[in-house]
């Protein structure tokens, strides 16, 4: 197989080659490879190579999973494989092998994916932008001047560059939609407890969830039905679907009422590009059908993003001293990256008391949430408050600067990190300068079926596949 074959086919038309015997997992393990030694040197996305295993499945028959010989990539954050460290972009973590695969990893393997690699993000993923000190930044394939966003950065400059159709992304805070959107590619994060953490505890205070990034909508759907899976003692569990999320692919999704916002949910304003795409899209749900309406949403989210940021401090904080408590001496500077211990240490501030209260600030603004969307199925919003941003735009200044740089640039994610809700990003518009905007559908609670049925239906009516960065 030829890469220009490759390249027009997502992770599901893969498999169909594969299951059809027109194509071995072997060759197309070595497009792959052949793909990420031509780009990867320009755009730092793979930050860890694991060929030996992949090889050996290449070469073995094809397993009777759903996307039997796929490569596909792991975010070196959330994604544990057996022997294998998992750095979360830190050096403190940077050569620690995983006892074992985790849930997710587990699951993709019993689908047959074939993992050849891990994706570059920022440590921990606690920034919108992929900078890590210890790999250093990840660079968009649009523009190798901008960000591909983060904390899943590595595995959307992948899928944007053509590596892989579709890689493994996590979303704390925006985590899989910032960089779909920076890349021009679909990511939806789904619902609180709809893919286990185990045998992690809870990401974020219930804020993380996994998923992938996306060149299309039924790529994103079949992973998702393959990685829903309910784990023994999980603390959050999401109602099972009344389809697998493939088949409401291409379902009519009906007439629904939209709303839809030009607000900056945590900023100030939207940059003129995302504010005119958000209109645009409006407009196109308008002519497909559905009902649309603007309105002013008018939350106070102010104590909602200091509860957040309180209880992501505090997880940080804890994450350090267990480390510390396991090898016995203390974390000190150098082993992560001073942002890092600014935040542990605001965490070590935090009492008892108060990470309860901001659990009950995160836990009343998902009912305020939920209470919105009794008169509505969808919430439109620009993903982003602006394009892709400079490589080291975010860095720099005092903290109160960088925090209004960080909302300006992510004001309309992390509000449905906080509430659980599904949130899908779909790259439905360019900016003046030639980058991708995504634009933001949030859904009700458990509500995939519904985002995925209109997500098709944007596909086909404005589809982004062919629009692809020339790097």
């Amino acid at each position: 197989m030829t890469y220009d074959e490759y390249v027009t086919q997502d992770a599901v038309g893969l498999a169909h080659l594969v299951a059809g015997g027109e194509v071995s997992p072997g060759e197309l393990l070595e497009v792959a490879l052949e793909r990420a030694a031509a780009v990867n040197p320009r755009i730092n996305a793979i930050v860890r190579d694991m060929p030996d295993e992949a090889r050996a499945q290449g070469e073995a028959p094809p397993s009777e999973g759903p996307l039997s010989g796929v490569p596909f990539l792991l975010k070196d954050l959330s994604a544990y494989v057996a022997g294998t460290p998992t750095s979360a972009g830190s050096r403190l973590f940077r050569t620690a092998p995983a006892p074992a695969d985790n849930a997710i990893v587990a699951a993709y393997r019993g689908a047959g994916l074939n993992l050849f690699g891990k994706t570059n993000t920022p440590e921990f993923g606690l920034e919108p932008v992929t900078e890590p000190e210890l790999f250093g930044p990840c660079r968009n394939p649009w523009a190798l001047d901008r960000t591909p966003g983060g904390s899943s950065g590595g595995a959307a400059a992948a899928v944007a560059a053509g590596i892989v159709p579709a890689a493994h992304a996590s979303d704390g805070g925006g985590s899989i939609r910032i960089p779909a959107s920076c890349c021009g590619l679909f990511g939806l994060k789904p619902s609180r407890g709809r893919v286990s953490m185990a045998p992690a505890n809870e990401g974020w205070g219930g804020f993380s969830i996994q998923h992938v990034v996306s060149w299309t909508v039924r790529d994103s759907a079949v992973l998702l039905d393959i990685v829903s899976q309910p784990q023994p003692g999980d603390p959050y569990w999401a109602p099972p679907p009344d389809h697998p999320f493939a088949a409401e692919v291409g379902r009519p999704p009906g007439r629904l009422k939209i709303a839809f916002t030009r607000e900056a949910i945590a900023g100030d304003h939207l940059d003129s590009a995302c504010e005119t795409a958000v209109l645009a899209a409006a407009k196109l749900c308008e002519d497909l059908g559905h009902t649309v309406e603007e309105i002013t949403l008018g939350w106070d989210y102010a104590p909602v993003q200091e509860a957040g940021g309180l209880i992501i401090a505090a997880n940080i904080a804890a994450l350090l001293d267990n480390e510390a408590r396991r090898r016995g001496a203390a974390i000190v500077r150098g082993e992560v990256e001073d942002m890092t211990l600014l935040m542990a240490e605001r965490g070590k501030s935090v009492t008892a008391a108060r990470y309860v209260q901001a659990i009950q600030t995160a836990h009343a603004f998902g009912r305020t949430a939920a209470r919105a969307f009794l008169g509505f199925d969808i919430l439109l919003t620009s993903t982003l408050g602006r394009p892709p941003v400079e490589i080291g735009w975010l860095r720099g200044g005092d903290p109160q600067a960088y925090m209004q740089r960080l909302l300006s640039f992510m004001p309309n994610t992390q509000p449905f990190n906080v509430s659980g809700q599904p949130a899908m990003t779909v790259p439905l518009a360019m900016s003046p300068e030639g980058l991708p905007i995504g634009i933001q559908f949030v859904g009700q609670p458990a509500g995939e079926g519904t985002l995925f049925r209109l997500a098709a239906q944007l596909e086909e009516a404005a589809p982004w596949r062919g629009r692809r960065p020339a790097l």
